[in-house]
This record gives C-alpha cells, sequence and structure tokens, in this order.
C-alpha cells in the first residue's frame, strides 16, 4: 500500500475529486493549508502600505492506494491539477506498513 498526497490549488479540489472517482478511488481526505516553495508568495497592498504574503493557501489531498494503482493515481492527480501556472502543487508517496479498519478490525489491503 502507498500514501498519496498532493498540495494542490482550491479551485481544483472538485476537478481533483471527481477525476479520482472516476478511475475508483473511494476515500480520500481534503485540508486546507498554508505553506510556499519556488513561488516564495506575493506582495499586495493593504491600507495603503505593500505588504508581502510569503504563504499561499492550499489544499493538501490525501488517498492510500494499492501499489499497483499508484502510477494511475499520480497520472489522474497530475491532469486534474494542473493549470500550467506557477503554484500547482506537488505529489507525494510514500509507503504505508499497516493500516486497520477500526470498525471491524480489517487489517491490510482489505481495509482499501
Amino acid at each position: 500500500m502507498k500514501k498519496v498526497e498532493a498540495f494542490i490549488r482550491h479551485e481544483k479540489v472538485e476537478e481533483v475529486r471527481d477525476a479520482l472517482a472516476s478511475i475508483g478511488i473511494e476515500g480520500m481526505s481534503f485540508t486546507e493549508i498554508k505553506g510556499f516553495g519556488r513561488q516564495k508568495g506575493y506582495t499586495e497592498t493593504y491600507r495603503g502600505a505593500k505588504v508581502t504574503i510569503h504563504l499561499r493557501p492550499k489544499v493538501k489531498v490525501e488517498t492510500v492506494v494499492d501499489d499497483g494503482a499508484v502510477d494511475r493515481v499520480v497520472q489522474t492527480l497530475g491532469e486534474a491539477a494542473r493549470t500550467g501556472d506557477i503554484g500547482d502543487g506537488k505529489v507525494f508517496v510514500t509507503p504505508v506498513e499497516f493500516a486497520m479498519r477500526i470498525r471491524t478490525g480489517e487489517t491490510g489491503p482489505e481495509v482499501l
């Protein structure tokens, strides 16, 4: 099993959710976060003063999938979240050593 995490733009949440659901991904979590990458923030004027905003709002998408589904999930995420502009986000894949469904006590891939 692998955990796939993606950091995406707010306006792409529905598109990403629908795209993942269309390939059979049933469980995913969305968390509102703030951060920065190469973008380094932006400057805007607030009450006549220039203010630099260093942390950009993003959404973190998380799901755990079978090893065989990782490439398809990553490709789908990339296509659905891409605008072509700086700040589109990133995708990370990490191994999951153990999983348990609390309600039934099931463990391993059956949890997915």
